[in-house]
């Protein structure tokens, strides 16, 4: 693909970025993009993007039902090729899974599914985020020096816009944990001062009933607190941080 080309595909690539307002819609459309610009006459590529996080793997987005098929068999083997380009931030490519020795059963399925070769390379993520852009062809080497060239080039463009969508979702996951910790302790607070009014005692004595209450009936202190406040008021403790009703 000659300069001019390759501008176009990031002019495309960034008014993806503007015209999605979910990072999902997003990364679908660089997989059929993918797919698009690498398949040629007679031979079909498929695209899936591999995320992992918290130990886990995924597929975020992928071009058809096929692609993501294909995504699952290494998370069944834990591993495979996109999982490996993910893992070390390196491109791995299998240019004849006839000849695969490092995954042999893996490839011995794609091959049953009318898979020759697999490319996979690593979008540049941040704090602890890794990610792989899949690609399979039903053709051995179906994937030229350029056209790794050109996948490459797609990771690297969408790499920060993907670093930025994961960087939210930690931030509302963050947000959501906190506000869930701020409820659990204004309830405690609650129910142990409810207990202080009761037995006229100190605030340690009325914790020490709470905790004794929690662990002879065998319910966590959150859910034995809720109870108590939910008998003076059916709508349950709020924080300042909640939207007013």
């Amino acid at each position: 693909m000659n300069d001019e080309a390759q501008v176009t595909v990031g002019d495309y690539l960034h008014g993806l970025i503007l015209r999605s307002s979910e990072i999902e819609s997003f990364l679908n459309a660089l997989t059929r993009l993918a797919v698009h610009e690498l398949s040629e006459h007679g031979e079909e590529v498929m695209c899936g993007i591999t995320l992992l996080r918290h130990r886990r793997a995924g597929t975020v987005a992928s071009s058809s039902l096929e692609a993501q098929k294909l995504d699952e068999l290494q998370y069944r083997f834990k591993d495979g090729p996109c999982l490996c380009a993910a893992r070390t931030q390196a491109l791995v490519h299998v240019p004849d899974l006839e000849a695969e020795t490092k995954w042999p059963e893996y490839a011995r399925i794609l091959l049953a599914e009318g898979i020759h070769s697999v490319l996979a390379v690593p979008f540049h993520l941040e704090q602890g985020d890794h990610a792989a852009l899949n690609l399979y062809s039903t053709e051995a080497h179906g994937f030229t020096v350029q056209k790794m060239h050109l996948a490459q080039g797609y990771a690297a463009q969408a790499s920060q816009a993907f670093a930025i969508a994961l960087r939210l979702a930690r931030h509302q996951e963050t947000a959501a944990d906190a506000l869930e910790a701020m409820k659990s302790r204004t309830t405690i607070d609650l129910a142990v001062g409810m207990i202080m009014g009761q037995n006229n005692c100190s605030q340690d004595e009325a914790v020490k009933i709470l905790k004794s209450a929690s662990s002879s009936r065998n319910i966590k202190l959150r859910d034995i607190a809720e109870a108590m406040v939910k008998q003076k008021d059916p709508e349950g403790a709020t924080t300042h941080f909640e939207n007013p009703r």
